[in-house]
């Protein structure tokens, strides 16, 4: 069976420039995805009227979202593995039945996020908040977000078909392109330039969701040009009990990794709280910081996932070992390069926010001793995707529980109870992070351990 040239460069680049190749344009993507996100609640907050109830708003709205993008993703992340798998089979047939199943689950999860939008969104805002102003707000931006949300569900499948077939730099090009038309929306819808009426909130929400249409219909158009072994045929779309399994024993884990993320946001914020307000923020500030050096990591994971996934399809021990080996290398690097980047900046970054007194000192702080921890989470980061490739979701879901869940919110917990009212010590808190990191990389390495003798009983063809 003859192979296109990107089947050959998955099966014969030198694993090192394989993974360079495919990883820079996913961790550009990834980075330009922090960026924005910081502009949207930059334009939000900066409103002439009600600013900051909007960007409270915001806040409201975003565990819903990030669940949206936790299903996306993680369904992604199950077709990204399953079929570089098949590809480096030499399978096409079942790749197009996994890229088809892949769109068919879409289709469910978009129906499903639309029925939220008309139905199930006042609900959701009332549980949180009892400000009519804020209510509103936020029912506005997130009624937006969820009825016109197949831009967000299709580009997550779309991008993963991409990379698992080594065109990573094609979905760049998508993310990046719907990027950069939200920041140049959001001012002019939010604020009404170039003659258009200001419609606050609600031109954040449509900016939002113009720019992941638009990279929706490049990612369709990109992998209908560019993906030749794989058939598009409607047929491949009926749904297989066995395939939409076997995506899910890996993207499960995935899901509930990033659905995580909002729990683990969502908790820190109430233990925080009971310190100090001046640590919510400054948390919440430096989260935003953070997200440009873990959102590298995340981008070399997703290249990570591929590679390795496709020479276990291969059966090559040498092409795993090698994919293993510069996975964890260029991570190690992107985060010690994050860590020093941080450190020697922390003072300029905080003042980026506008932030003074106690709120300055304790986002200072966090970055100083929090970004301790990156490399440990860099490491993690990688060995969720080396699991995910070797077909251990559960393996990967340990991880993600541990550092996310089972350890950081405990140790915050009981750092904060015995501060008490110390507040000249309250920088001790940010401990929890680097000691969670450590727990989890040590937890995942005997994990590995286990991967390794899977990895050793391969019989290559």
């Amino acid at each position: 069976m003859e192979q296109t040239t990107e089947t050959n460069k998955m099966a014969d680049m030198p694993v090192k420039k394989l993974m360079l190749a495919m990883g820079i344009p996913m961790i550009l993507s990834m980075m330009l995805q922090a960026l924005y996100n910081i502009v949207d609640s930059a334009f939000v907050s900066n409103m002439a009227t009600y600013g900051e109830e909007s960007l409270n708003a915001l806040t409201l709205a975003f565990p819903m979202q990030m669940l949206m993008v936790a299903i996306g993703i993680g369904t992604g992340v199950g077709t990204n593995a399953l079929l570089a798998k098949s590809l480096g089979q030499g399978d096409k047939e079942k790749a197009s039945r996994v890229a088809g199943n892949a769109i068919f689950l879409a289709i469910i999860i978009y129906f499903i996020f639309l029925l939220f939008g008309l139905f199930g969104v006042r609900f959701y805002i009332s549980t949180q908040t009892s400000n009519p102003l804020i209510y509103g707000l936020a029912v506005d931006y997130l009624r937006i977000c969820c009825v016109v949300s197949p831009g967000i569900v299709f580009f997550a499948i779309f991008e993963k078909l991409l990379q698992a077939a080594g065109h990573s730099v094609y979905s760049t090009i998508a993310q990046i392109a719907g990027a950069l038309a939200n920041i140049v929306l959001d001012p002019i819808l939010i604020y009404g330039l170039l003659g258009l009426p200001a419609i606050g909130i609600r031109g954040a929400a449509i900016a939002t969701v113009i720019g992941q249409c638009l990279s929706w219909a490049l990612a369709l158009i990109f992998h209908l040009k560019v993906n030749k072994d794989i058939s598009n045929q409607l047929k491949y779309i009926k749904p297989s009990g066995k395939i939409i399994k076997e995506i899910y024993s890996i993207g499960l884990p995935a899901i509930i990794a990033q659905a995580l993320m909002s729990v683990m946001t969502y908790g820190l914020n109430i233990i925080f709280v009971t310190v100090s307000e001046s640590m919510v923020t400054a948390y919440g500030l430096y989260y935003k910081i953070q997200q440009f050096i873990l959102f590298a990591a995340f981008g070399l994971r997703d290249a990570i996932t591929p590679v390795v996934s496709f020479s276990f399809g291969m059966r090559s021990k040498q092409r795993i070992r090698d994919g293993i080996k510069y996975g964890m290398l260029y991570t190690f690097i992107i985060m010690l390069a994050g860590t020093i980047i941080v450190e020697v900046f922390a003072g300029p970054f905080s003042k980026v926010f506008g932030l003074s007194g106690e709120t300055q000192t304790l986002c200072i702080s966090a970055m100083r001793i929090i970004s301790v921890s990156f490399i440990f989470a860099g490491a993690n980061i990688a060995f969720q995707g080396i699991f995910q490739a070797l077909e251990g979701g559960l393996e990967s879901l340990i991880v993600s529980v541990c550092r996310q869940f089972l350890f950081v919110l405990p140790v915050a917990w009981l750092f904060a109870k015995l501060l008490g009212n110390s507040s000249d010590m309250r920088w001790v808190i940010w401990m929890t992070f680097p000691i969670t990191e450590i727990l989890s990389a040590a937890i995942a390495l005997g994990m590995m351990r286990r991967t390794r003798k899977k990895i050793a009983a391969i019989k290559e063809e």
